[in-house]
């Protein structure tokens, strides 16, 4: 996907996040999604203070959803494909044993902008 081009990352994208921003935005303020997620390496030293890598990319999301398009540039072109890319894994690998309305699987993929039960 990396040699895309921008109107095809920009759909793969769209297709990949079906949440609004403000669905993300106030699912971001909430104690699930701040609850799941893995914290990158030296993160306690950045303004996010041990945020979670999915949580941080939320917040990036936001701020993609909220851009005209001719303002976009290549770092959010490459955040837009990473995106695409960690929704396309996390989804093939749903649990299959439980419910998943409150899991942490769910949970992780809204916090990259990915409501599976709204599929």
């Amino acid at each position: 996907m990396s040699g895309d081009s921008p109107d095809d990352t920009r759909k793969a994208f769209s297709d990949a996040v079906n949440m609004t921003a403000k669905e993300l935005e106030r699912w971001l303020d909430s104690d699930e999604s701040k609850s799941v997620g893995v914290t990158g390496g030296d993160k306690k030293d950045s303004p996010g203070g041990g945020e979670s890598v999915g949580h941080e990319s939320g917040r990036r999301i936001v701020q993609l959803l909220n851009t005209k398009k001719d303002d976009l540039g290549d770092d959010d072109y490459a955040h837009m494909r990473k995106v695409v890319g960690y929704v396309h894994r996390h989804l093939a690998q749903r649990p299959g044993h439980e419910d998943i309305e409150s899991s942490r699987w769910r949970y992780s993929l809204m916090n990259w902008g990915h409501d599976p039960l709204k599929d």
